[in-house]
């Protein structure tokens, strides 16, 4: 298994696709070989030095702590990674959703926690897009926006449970229905609940949950209160001066209000009649 490169930047940085191919050897998706840093870091594009959001410490500690932790079952570190890495990267959705971030943590600061995490078993070998992959597959997009869709205003304990369940997040983050809190926590309610557990049962409910939205407008049956601009705004600002986040308790997201609780029921119960009849492969439904 491959170590961290020989050179690891201070800063994060923008890395553009076009430049990633260079670095993504045979070597390094088999975990044998890892690049040196030195020629990666030539052709990246600076980040603002006065933000103190872009110090690449903070993040490189995380993933040493989760896999010195997680060793023994790679899977169990995204609900521990996922909200500390939002909570330690605070970020608008914005630069969220600018690939060439994602393309420089994975590549310049932990490649070896992608083979790590992402290498196959059978193969022996990690798939590109964990890299630089879309935001449902890259190592690290993949948790940033599973904590930014599954948090409850401030609080991560719905992540968790959401990133406990590798069906739930390969599946519906893939979904633009996430983009309504009260769908997002109704899922993590039906499946802390066990009313959901199996990945055809979650498949099933996502595609019966996004047929019915073709005619149910959600935001009707469940309102959700608009999101603050400011309270994420300031959020952002105390990163320079916020700790680093606990590895033994959940870290606080921003200061939102969580979705209201008249919403999340209501949703939660039509979901869970829907559920009746969704499409389940392999099961069967009674007339």
């Amino acid at each position: 298994m491959i170590t961290q490169p020989h050179h690891v930047p201070e800063r994060l940085a923008l890395l553009s696709g076009s430049a990633v191919d260079t670095f993504l050897t045979e070597g390094l998706l088999r975990g044998e070989q890892v690049h040196s840093g030195i020629d990666l870091a030539k052709v990246v594009e600076p980040l603002p030095e006065d933000d103190a959001r872009w110090w690449v410490e903070p993040i490189r500690t995380l993933v040493e702590d989760a896999m010195f932790e997680f060793g023994k079952d790679r899977t169990r570190a995204d609900a521990w990674l996922a909200p500390r890495l939002h909570a330690t990267l605070r970020l608008t959705r914005r630069e969220a959703a600018d690939k060439r971030l994602w393309n420089h943590l994975a590549l310049a600061v932990a490649p070896d926690y992608v083979v790590w995490r992402h290498q196959s078993d059978s193969t022996q070998r990690v798939a590109a897009e964990r890299f630089r992959g879309p935001s449902d597959r890259q190592c690290f997009s993949r948790l940033w926006w599973a904590a930014e869709l599954f948090r409850n205003g401030p609080d991560y304990g719905p992540v968790e449970i959401a990133c406990g369940n590798q069906d739930l997040i390969h599946t519906v983050l893939r979904k633009d229905l996430l983009d309504h809190r009260p769908t997002a926590q109704a899922l993590v309610r039906l499946l802390k609940d066990g009313k959901v557990t199996t990945g055809r049962e979650i498949e099933g409910l996502s595609v019966a949950i996004n047929a019915a939205g073709a005619t149910l407008i959600y935001d009707v049956l469940a309102p959700d209160e608009p999101r603050n601009p400011a309270r994420l705004r300031d959020w952002i600002t105390e990163a320079e001066t916020a700790p680093p986040v606990s590895r033994h308790v959940l870290p606080e997201g921003p200061d939102e209000d969580p979705v209201p609780e008249e919403s999340l029921a209501a949703l939660t119960d039509y979901f869970a009649e829907l559920f009746e009849t969704a499409p389940v492969r392999g099961r069967k439904i009674e007339d």
